[in-house]
């Protein structure tokens, strides 16, 4: 009985070492990248208002007056309402600053002598051609804090897909080019991994914001060129011709 465990348990460590010794099987991995530019069709258009006054319901007149305005041009320019949304609203009480104590002093609660009131918006304009008339009716309104805007593209996908064929193509064709020249033929294709990602142009305005709030001609915004980027690696297991 002792002998019949010590061979059954000795078989998986033999079997174990058999497997150590297999070669392993033989590879190529190549990368292909793909390259695309478009043009991009939509752009985000955030600016706002910062009020203050000596009470809350002040401020938040006076910032409610701006933006009225504001809205007002953005329907004149044809910007549906839901492609307006409120990014941000704060309400901030301002403190009267402190003043010099004896060291000894109890200290004294903080005195409030006003509010800010900040409402910021965002524009998705999906006509490119009317973002600079955006960024100029709205600066005339009223607004006083424009933080920028950002391009996009409606279907991201589509465009990721693209140029994900076109790093493909290249990755089998770099895999059949090496095969030849290696003289290996490809046996079969053993994994293969992708990535894609846009990258955004950053946006140009010549003129300052205050140069644009003292009046004048549109602000000049170039939209240029978004680029998209996608790689894909591809493992082949190969074999003697």
């Amino acid at each position: 009985v002792a002998i019949l465990w010590m061979v059954v348990l000795a078989f998986p460590i033999g079997a174990q070492a058999h497997d150590e010794t297999k070669p392993e099987m033989p590879t190529l991995t190549v990368t292909g990248t793909g390259h695309l530019a478009v043009a991009p069709d939509t752009a985000f258009v955030t600016f706002g208002m910062e009020t203050s006054g000596k009470s809350l319901a002040e401020a938040q007149r006076q910032n409610n007056l701006v933006m009225s305005k504001v809205m007002e041009r953005l329907r004149e320019l044809q910007i549906e309402k839901e492609r307006i949304q409120t990014s941000s609203f704060t309400v901030s009480p301002q403190y009267k600053p402190p003043s010099k104590r004896p060291a000894d002093a109890p200290p004294t609660p903080p005195e409030i002598i006003g509010y800010m009131v900040s409402n910021t918006v965002t524009v998705e304009v999906r006509n490119t051609e009317k973002v600079a008339a955006v960024i100029e009716e709205s600066l005339a309104a009223g607004a006083n804090h424009f933080q920028g805007l950002r391009w996009a593209l409606r279907d991201e996908q589509q465009a990721k897909l693209s140029a994900l064929k076109q790093a493909a193509a290249r990755a089998r064709e770099k895999a059949t080019a090496l095969s030849e020249a290696l003289k290996v033929k490809l046996v079969r294709l053993i994994s293969a991994n992708e990535g894609s990602h846009v990258v955004r142009p950053a946006p140009h305005a010549s003129r300052s914001m205050m140069a644009m709030d003292a009046g004048g001609s549109e602000p000049p915004i170039f939209s240029g060129e978004m680029k998209v980027e996608a790689t894909v690696t591809l493992i082949y297991e190969i074999g003697h011709e």
